[in-house]
């Protein structure tokens, strides 16, 4: 372990971070600017960001999380990479330490109305839309948290107006009192487990979002997404089918899909940028959460109108040879990918089409059985990845006997594998999905390398 002492501590109301990324790196710098005396920890022996660290920090340890410092502590400020159960957590529990995460000093600090969103899927989507929404509208708006920029960056803004926080369960299992404005789990579905260990777990962490919020969101046809202690909150649901009261949904007319708002069609679903089902819901989701944040319906409507959705996320690339490609990278989870294979499913199934699947990578003990009706139903050929490519085929296989599984080992191979189904004349496919379903770290740095590889290889291909 590297020790490296810049001058003499003092270890009262000492605040100790542990975990070097982005939201460590802020926290620390945060707690340092304010005059707290701050020590730091990490795994790594030499963390790329310690050079970004306020010299004020005095107390740097690392090559592994320093139990002794911990129980020094008067606060510990946790990283969301870092699990609860480590055991000089637990050590540092076992004496009544507080541990929080750098959301628990936003909300600490923050005083403006809050946007909360998390889920298993649709979270960045669904907070990037609702944040330049609230940007359209001439809010001075904060978009942070999971998503990429840390929530106490946005503090920096002393104009801000809104904040809108993506949340991740890991951020959400050590926040309490979250207080927002406006809170929504958008869906559930299995992933984390190995942190977790389960779905109750992993659904208790989730629903902490909702500890103190003003009103909620809520997907009805899910019923994990709703409160579980707050039921009297004010609510707007979003769902699949059409709407009642003020709730949004979808409306079906001479085969015409409409966004709607109780009975009154707000917009057809050819006027959207993005396709599938799948953004149809998260569409509504961010209609119902910017009502509730005050947000007006006619600018959200142009604000929806022109959002053409995020980087790896059923991302069109191009079409080579009457086949469509679309980068799902993010799909890291069985539920993820369910919604990107119907959503996409559906959109080339009354055309005689099937989507060539691309799955595999770091399983997160998952139990790939699920994706095997909707893979009956919409795939005609599944290619496997990575180092759960044989868990995954024995999860499918006899499920979903009539599927073509190819094992391919990488990325690369699966790509060289494309072409001669494609070309066959009994080929039925007419797109191909990358939507792993899996964590990317057993091949590549992230889901953006990830699906940075396939659109290279796509643009290869078309050039």
């Amino acid at each position: 372990m590297t020790d490296v002492n810049l001058a003499p501590n003092n270890a009262q109301n000492l605040q100790v971070v542990i975990g070097l990324g982005q939201s460590g790196l802020s926290a620390a710098n945060y707690l340092a600017n304010r005059g707290y005396q701050v020590a730091v920890t990490d795994q790594s022996a030499a963390p790329s960001l310690a050079s970004q660290l306020a010299s004020s920090i005095v107390t740097r340890k690392f090559g592994g999380i320093d139990q002794a410092l911990l129980l020094t502590a008067s606060r510990i400020i946790i990283s969301p990479g870092i699990s609860l159960e480590y055991p000089a957590i637990q050590a540092a529990k076992a004496k009544n330490i507080p541990v929080v995460s750098d959301i628990q000093l936003f909300c600490d600090a923050n005083q403006v109305p809050i946007v909360a969103i998390t889920g298993s899927n649709a979270k960045s989507t669904v907070t990037t839309l609702v944040g330049q929404m609230a940007k359209d509208a001439g809010i001075n708006v904060g978009v942070g948290g999971n998503i990429g920029i840390p929530a106490l960056n946005l503090l920096e803004n002393e104009d801000m107006e809104l904040a809108v926080l993506e949340l991740s369960s890991f951020q959400l299992e050590t926040v309490t009192d979250l207080n927002a404005q406006v809170a929504t789990v958008l869906n559930m579905s299995p992933d984390h487990l190995d942190r977790h260990h389960d779905m109750l777990g992993y659904h208790q962490a989730k629903q902490r979002i909702f500890q103190g919020a003003k009103s909620a969101v809520i997907n009805r046809n899910d019923p994990m997404t709703k409160p579980l202690l707050a039921k009297d909150l004010p609510c707007l649901s979003f769902g699949i089918d059409a709407p009642t009261g003020d709730d949004f949904g979808l409306i079906v007319e001479n085969g015409q899909t409409f966004l709607a708002k109780g009975h009154k069609k707000l917009l057809s679903a050819d006027e959207l940028i993005i396709k599938g089902r799948h953004n149809l819901l998260n569409a509504q989701a961010a209609l119902a959460l910017g009502t509730l944040a005050g947000l007006p319906l006619e600018s959200m409507m142009t604000s929806l109108r022109n959002f053409s959705g995020l980087e790896h996320r059923c991302q069109f690339i191009a079409r080579h040879q009457w086949v469509d490609y679309f980068n799902d990278s993010k799909g890291t989870n069985i539920g993820s990918t369910m919604a990107a294979i119907e959503g996409l499913g559906a959109v080339y199934a009354p055309k005689d089409g099937k989507l060539l699947l691309i799955l595999g990578g770091q399983g997160k003990g998952q139990n790939f059985s699920e994706l095997a009706p909707l893979i009956n139903q919409y795939v005609s050929h599944v290619l496997l990845i990575g180092e759960d490519a044989k868990k995954i085929a024995a999860d499918l296989t006899s499920l979903a006997p009539e599927i073509s599984l190819q094992s391919c080992q990488t990325l690369e191979n699966a790509m060289q594998a494309i072409e001669p189904i494609v070309q066959s004349s009994l080929s039925q496919v007419q797109a191909v999905l990358l939507s792993p379903a899996c964590a990317s770290l057993d091949q590549f740095n992230s889901f953006a390398e990830r699906g940075d590889c396939f659109v290279q290889f796509v643009q290869n291909m078309t050039a």
